[in-house]
C-alpha cells in the first residue's frame, strides 16, 4: 500500500480531474451535495487504478438527469428506479445515484427502494466498511462513518452493521467478501469469517446470474487462490461449487497419492503465471483459468484403492468434463464457455503419453486436430499441470512438451495444419462418386480426413485416385 501521504494526493488529483471536476461544479452550481463513493475512493486510497466513477448526491434521479444532460456525450437512465443515472462525459463513464436508505424483508432479498437524505445513513447501508467511504465535492472532506479508514490501513474486510444483519439483507455479499480478499488481498475479520460458515447456505437464496457474475470476478482476480480458499473454508463452495471441496479426498495410511485440492490450486496459480508470460497486459483469461481450477474434478468419482497402496483415477478427464459442464450450466454460463472448459479438461491428460514413446506425425495431427482453438489453452494447462517436486521428473515433462509444440509448430508451417481438411470437399466427392447429399458422403469425406492425418496433404490427384479406389471396395 503507498504511503497515507500519497494516498491523499490521489483523491485529491481524482477529485479534481475530469469528469469529476466537471461534474462536481455542475452540482455545486445547483445547489446540490455530491461525493465520490465507495470503490474510486477506496481504490485510490490503495494505489491502485479507479476504473469504476461513482458518486452519491442529495438529488433526485430527475434533477440529476437535468444537471448532467447538457454535460454529457450520452446519458442513460436504466437504472432510475434505483436512484442511478449513468452517463458518458469527457470520454468517461460516471454513475449518480441519489442517496439511499433501503430496508430488506430477510426474505426476498429484494430492498423497498427508499431515497434518503443522509450521506452518512447511505454509507452505512453499504456492503464493508472499506466501501463505505466517501470524499465530498469540491470540498474533498473524507467521510468515514464507521471506521473504514482504520480497516483500510490494516487490510480488513469488515461490515459496517453486525455481518448477520448484513448478509442478511443480501447473501451475495458473503461472494462479495470472498472476491475482495482476492482482489485486495485483504483478510475477513473473525466475526465475519464466523458468520460466513454460519450462514453459507443462505447463498441459495441467490440467482445463478448473480453468483455467477461473483465466480468469475474472482477467477479474473490477481490471486484467486486466496478467494478461493476462503470459499471452501467457509462452506460456501459446498452450495456454489461443490466439486472444488470435493477435491479434499482422505488419504489413509496404505494409499498415498498427491493432494488433489491443493494440487488443483497450484494449477490455477500456474496457469495464471503462464497466461502473464504468454499473454502479458491482455485481460484475464476466464476460460482458462475454470479449466485449472476444474481439472481434476473427476478424481473423487474415479478414485479406486489398488493393491500395493496405488490410487488410480481411470477416465477421470472423461468424468470430470462431463461433470464441469454441469456445474457451469446450472452456474448460466454460456455455451461457448461451457464447451472450451469441458474439451479441455477431457483433452489435459492426451500429453502424458507423449512421454511414453514418440508420437507419429500423425499423432501430432490428431491433438492439434482435437484440441481446435483451445490448443494454445490446452499448451498453458498441461504446463500447469505438472506440480511435481521431482526436479527430474517435471524437467523430462517440461522437455517434451516444448519437443511437442516445436513438433506442431513445424508442421503447422508445413501443412497449415491450423486448417486441417480433406484434399477434396463434399462437392467434389459428390462429383466423383456421383452422389447426392447424404450419410455416404459423410463416410467419405472422413476417410480422406483420416488419410490426411495420417499421411498429410496428398494433392487433388492421388486424393481422387485413393478416393475412388476405397469406393470400389466398399
Amino acid at each position: 500500500m503507498q504511503s497515507v501521504a500519497d494516498s491523499l494526493k490521489a483523491l485529491a488529483e481524482l477529485a479534481t480531474k475530469p469528469p469529476v471536476s466537471v461534474v462536481s461544479a455542475a452540482f455545486a452550481a445547483a445547489g446540490h451535495e455530491l461525493a465520490l463513493v465507495g470503490g474510486p475512493v477506496r481504490d485510490a486510497f490503495l494505489g491502485r487504478a479507479v476504473h469504476d466513477l461513482d458518486l452519491t448526491t442529495d438529488a433526485t434521479p430527475d434533477q440529476i438527469l437535468a444537471i448532467v444532460a447538457p454535460l454529457a456525450d450520452a446519458h442513460w437512465d436504466i437504472g432510475r428506479a434505483f436512484g442511478t443515472i449513468g452517463a458518458r462525459i469527457g470520454g468517461e463513464t460516471v454513475e449518480i445515484t441519489t442517496y439511499r436508505s433501503d430496508t430488506y424483508d430477510q426474505v426476498t432479498r429484494k430492498p423497498a427502494v427508499e431515497f434518503g437524505t443522509s450521506l452518512e445513513t447511505d454509507l452505512l447501508r453499504r456492503d464493508f466498511t472499506v466501501n463505505a467511504l466517501a470524499l465530498t465535492l469540491p470540498a474533498q472532506i473524507l467521510v468515514d462513518p464507521s471506521g473504514g479508514m482504520d480497516d483500510l490501513l490494516a487490510s480488513t474486510l469488515r461490515t459496517p452493521s453486525t455481518p448477520e444483519v448484513s448478509f442478511g439483507d443480501d447473501p451475495l455479499r458473503m461472494m462479495r467478501a470472498v472476491r475482495f480478499t482476492a482482489q485486495l488481498g485483504f483478510d475477513v475479520d473473525e466475526e465475519t469469517r464466523v458468520a460466513l460458515g454460519e450462514m453459507a447456505g443462505r447463498i441459495e437464496n441467490i440467482s445463478a446470474e448473480r453468483v455467477n457474475e461473483e465466480v468469475s470476478k474472482l477467477l479474473r482476480s490477481p490471486e484467486p487462490r486466496r478467494g478461493i480458499e476462503l470459499l471452501v473454508d467457509s462452506g460456501l463452495a459446498a452450495y456454489v461449487l461443490p466439486e472444488v471441496p470435493d477435491l479434499r479426498l482422505e488419504i489413509d495410511e496404505h494409499h498415498h497419492h498427491k493432494d488433489v485440492y491443493q494440487h488443483s490450486l497450484t494449477v490455477l496459480e500456474q496457469a495464471i503465471d503462464l497466461e502473464h508470460e504468454r499473454h502479458a497486459g491482455e485481460e484475464p483469461d476466464l476460460t482458462l483459468r475454470l479449466a485449472a481450477l476444474l481439472h481434476d474434478i473427476g478424481k473423487p468419482a474415479t478414485r479406486r484403492l489398488e493393491p500395493g497402496g496405488v490410487v488410480s483415477f481411470h477416465h477421470h478427464d472423461l468424468v470430470g468434463s462431463k461433470l464441469a459442464k454441469k456445474r457451469l450450466r446450472a452456474l448460466r454460463y454460456d455455451n461457448e464457455t461451457i464447451a472450451d472448459v469441458a474439451r479441455l479438461i477431457e483433452l489435459h491428460l492426451r500429453f502424458f503419453g507423449y512421454t511414453d514413446g514418440a508420437w507419429t506425425d500423425s499423432a501430432v495431427r490428431r491433438y492439434v486436430r482435437d484440441a481446435g482453438s483451445q490448443l494454445e489453452r490446452l499448451h498453458m494447462l498441461v504446463r500447469a499441470d505438472v506440480t511435481t517436486r521431482n526436479v527430474r521428473k517435471a524437467d523430462r515433462l517440461s522437455f517434451a512438451y516444448d519437443d511437442l509444440e516445436s513438433r506442431i509448430a513445424e508442421l503447422a508451417e508445413q501443412e497449415q495444419l491450423d486448417s486441417t481438411r480433406p484434399d477434396l470437399d463434399g462437392e467434389q466427392i459428390m462429383g466423383i462418386l456421383n452422389l447426392s447429399p447424404g450419410r455416404e458422403v459423410g463416410e467419405a469425406y472422413r476417410f480422406l480426413l483420416e488419410l490426411r492425418l495420417e499421411e498429410g496433404a496428398l494433392g487433388e490427384e492421388e486424393a481422387t485416385r485413393r478416393l475412388t479406389e476405397w469406393w470400389s471396395t466398399r
